[in-house]
């Protein structure tokens, strides 16, 4: 039986809802209310599920970068390692690399194969990596584990961000994605306490508390790798690509999973026509990204170009600042995470839901705004030397108060303001681009900055990280789409929707 004629039920095989929800109107084409559906469910004991196993990978990056950042004083002090300051910056850009390329290849697969698989390939790429990690023996060996650690992180970007998109209700998508990415934060949390257990010479000798510290990245990803059962393929790709029987049964189950109750016949809710595919050509995706919505590519690169320097460089390089310029112990650098990541994850959680009532146009460009204006001014501060580390510290949790929910909606802006056939690439090209602009050189400059042992010279890196902020919140205001509360296919229509 085809996958066409196999949906076309007896009325005595299916409920009123079920049998309006995918019918076959000619080869390759199919009427659907699904989405709909999708978008009309309450929120759920499933869409919690679903939250928790996307926002614990989150947690693993946080972790990840965290663990670089925090172990960088370890890592100089390694007497195998032996790392500079320029060391540790060109291991950061590797483990970005490594995130922009996976980020390109996964996100291709992604489209093309599905959500789902993408998530194991991902996760195990993680895992292996971090792991090898903990026994590197050379600059050029972890640097080069630092780089699959990233293609595997890099991948996960795609598929979590298209998922989220596909499975959350319309009204609640812009609070969801920006509170999941935000979750980073806890494992910011998690990376500062380890690293201030595995550090502390009483404990353990620092030589092995660093690499035991990359070992919990691992551990926790086993933990991930079962979670991930929760999660069911996207019933959105799954329609277009072939497969609308699967995608009805994985609705219906969801359904019951909640206990709605059929609102009368599905005719009811709006319905969409679909030519399915196997896949999309590149050909298609440049024309849609720099012809048909040309305009929503500037304001989705200008947002991940900005995000992605103003963290990537004071981020990555936040330990440098205390231990250079504070005289901060290395082993104690975690207590200084700790308020900065309570900072980034409150952001998210109490301004996420103003996405989804205030609006996007206004809410990203405001925090954009804010975020910039705030580091110049905390920037200019520590230049004229009257910040100790611990008022430094304050200034960067307000300061990421606001940028933690503003780089999230960079995700959030693009995963949802392009059609679903190439959502998880052009998540990946914007990504990609704007982390290859700003996030691998941001690093490297930064690193080489302090080194200079100027603070006017670091002065000068915060306000150009300023100045990328606030010119990204000027351009989503004038150029956003106000997507918040809208169908996915409202607010951008399926390459292979049909009249």
């Amino acid at each position: 039986m085809s996958a066409l004629t196999s949906i076309q039920m007896s009325p005595a095989q299916t409920s009123p809802r079920q049998s309006a929800s995918s019918v076959a109107l000619a080869q390759g084409t199919v009427e659907t209310d699904i989405p709909a559906r999708l978008d009309s469910l309450p929120w759920s004991g499933f869409h919690t599920r679903v939250i928790a196993a996307l926002g614990i990978t989150w947690i693993l990056d946080g972790l990840e970068v965290t663990l670089a950042g925090a172990l960088s004083g370890a890592l100089k002090e390694s007497p195998v390692l032996k790392f500079t300051n320029t060391d540790i910056g060109i291991a950061t850009s590797a483990y970005l690399a490594g995130a922009v390329l996976g980020a390109i290849g996964f996100g291709w697969l992604t489209d093309r194969i599905g959500r789902k698989k993408l998530f194991f390939v991902t996760l195990a790429v993680y895992l292996a990596a971090t792991a090898a990690t903990a026994f590197s023996w050379s600059l050029a060996s972890f640097a080069f584990f630092r780089f699959l650690t990233g293609a595997g992180i890099g991948g996960e970007y795609t598929a979590i961000n298209s998922t989220i998109q596909e499975l959350v209700p319309a009204r609640y998508r812009g609070r969801t994605d920006l509170i999941v990415n935000g979750s980073f934060w806890i494992g910011a949390a998690i990376g500062a306490v380890s690293a201030i257990v595995l550090l502390d010479p009483n404990v353990i000798d620092p030589e092995k508390g660093w690499r035991l510290a990359f070992l919990t990245g691992a551990g926790l990803g086993l933990i991930v790798f079962v979670m991930r059962f929760w999660i069911p393929e996207s019933p959105r790709w799954l329609i277009i690509h072939g497969h609308p029987e699967r995608a009805l049964k994985i609705v219906n189950d969801i359904e019951s999973s909640v206990m709605v109750e059929a609102r009368g016949s599905g005719s009811q809710l709006p319905k969409i026509k679909l030519k399915m595919r196997t896949h999309t050509p590149l050909r298609e995706v440049a024309v849609t990204l720099l012809r048909t919505y040309r305009s929503r590519s500037l304001v989705g690169l200008s947002l991940m170009v900005a995000q992605a320097f103003f963290y990537n460089a004071i981020f990555f390089t936040y330990a440098l600042v205390l231990t250079d310029f504070f005289a901060i112990p290395a082993a104690n650098v975690g207590w200084y995470i700790l308020p900065f990541a309570a900072g980034n994850f409150l952001g998210p959680l109490l301004l996420g839901s103003l996405f989804d009532t205030v609006g996007r146009r206004t809410m990203i460009a405001f925090t954009y705004s804010v975020s910039g204006i705030l580091l110049a001014v905390s920037g200019y501060l520590f230049s004229i030397g009257v910040l100790s580390a611990q008022t430094q510290t304050i200034a960067w949790m307000v300061i990421f108060f606001f940028a933690s929910p503003a780089a999230s909606a960079a995700y959030l802006t693009v995963s949802e303001t392009f059609p679903l056939e190439i959502r998880a690439l052009a998540i990946a090209l914007f990504y990609a681009i704007g982390t290859g602009i700003g996030g691998i050189a941001g690093p490297m400059l930064f690193g080489v900055l302090i080194d200079t042992g100027s603070r006017d010279s670091v002065f000068v890196g915060y306000l150009l990280g300023s100045a990328l902020m606030v010119a990204a919140g000027f351009i989503a205001w004038r150029y956003c789409i106000d997507a918040e509360c809208k169908s996915l296919e409202e607010v951008a229509r399926p390459l292979a929707a049909q009249e």
